[in-house]
C-alpha cells in the first residue's frame, strides 16, 4: 500500500488542507491518506490550540463520504509530546509492507532539521514537500540549502494550485464575526458555529 502521513494542528481544517491532500493522493497515487490531528505538537510551545476532539470531529466532517481518506487519532491520544518520527515508527511496525509519505508545507520542510531526528524520518518515508503562501515556488537547490543533499534525496515536490487560506486566517475571521463560507467545508462551519469555536480573547 502507499499510505500519505498528512499531520497538522487542523484548527480548523480548510479546503486548503483538502486540496493537498487530493492532490498529493492523486499525483503519487497514494492507496490511503491518513490524516492526523495533533495532540501536543512540539514545535509550537504555548500556542492555543483547540480541543484535540472538535479537531478531530472537524476533520471527519471534511472528508465524510471520502474514503481514501481517513481521520487517525493515534497523536491525540498519545501522551506526551506528538513527535512525527515516533508516528511514522508506528506505521513502519504496523504494516512493514506499506510504502510511506510525509505530506508536509514548505514552511514545515524549511523547519525539518530541528525536527526530532529528521534522518530518520527521511529513511521511514518519502517528504512530499508542498507549496505555501508565503513562500516562493521550490526547486531542489532550495532543498538542499534547507535539508542537505541526503535529506533533500529522499524529498518530491508537488505545486499545489494558489490559495491563501490558512487556519491562522480562518480562527481571525470567526474571532472577527465573518463568516467561512467555501473556505471550509459547510458541516465543519457549522460545528464551529455550534461550539462557539475561537469567540474568546485568547484567540484574538
Amino acid at each position: 500500500m502507499r499510505l500519505g502521513i498528512f499531520g497538522g494542528t487542523f484548527d480548523p481544517v480548510h479546503y486548503g488542507h483538502l486540496l493537498l491532500a487530493e492532490i498529493c493522493r492523486q499525483q503519487l497515487q497514494l492507496d490511503q491518506v491518513r490524516i492526523l490531528p495533533a495532540g501536543n505538537p512540539p514545535h509550537k510551545p504555548g500556542l492555543v490550540i483547540s480541543d484535540a476532539r472538535a479537531r478531530a470531529e472537524m476533520l471527519s466532517f471534511a472528508v465524510a463520504g471520502y474514503p481514501e481518506f481517513v481521520v487517525d487519532e493515534r497523536e491525540v491520544r498519545r501522551s506526551g509530546p506528538s513527535y512525527t518520527v515516533d508516528t511514522l515508527a508506528e506505521f513502519s511496525h504496523e504494516d512493514p509492507d506499506s510504502e510511506l509519505f510525509l505530506l508536509i508545507g514548505a514552511d514545515s520542510l524549511r523547519d525539518l532539521l530541528t525536527w526530532r531526528q529528521p534522518q530518520r524520518i527521511a529513511s521511514l518515508a518519502t517528504i512530499v514537500a508542498c507549496n505555501r503562501p508565503g513562500i516562493p515556488p521550490l526547486n531542489r537547490e532550495q532543498v538542499v540549502t534547507w535539508v542537505g543533499p541526503e535529506i533533500a534525496d529522499r524529498v518530491i515536490l508537488v505545486e499545489i494550485p494558489g490559495t491563501d487560506l490558512s487556519a491562522t486566517n480562518l480562527r481571525k475571521r470567526v474571532h472577527d464575526g465573518m463568516g467561512l463560507r467555501f473556505m471550509t467545508p459547510r458541516a465543519v462551519e457549522a460545528y464551529i458555529h455550534q461550539h462557539r469555536l475561537y469567540q474568546g480573547d485568547q484567540w484574538a
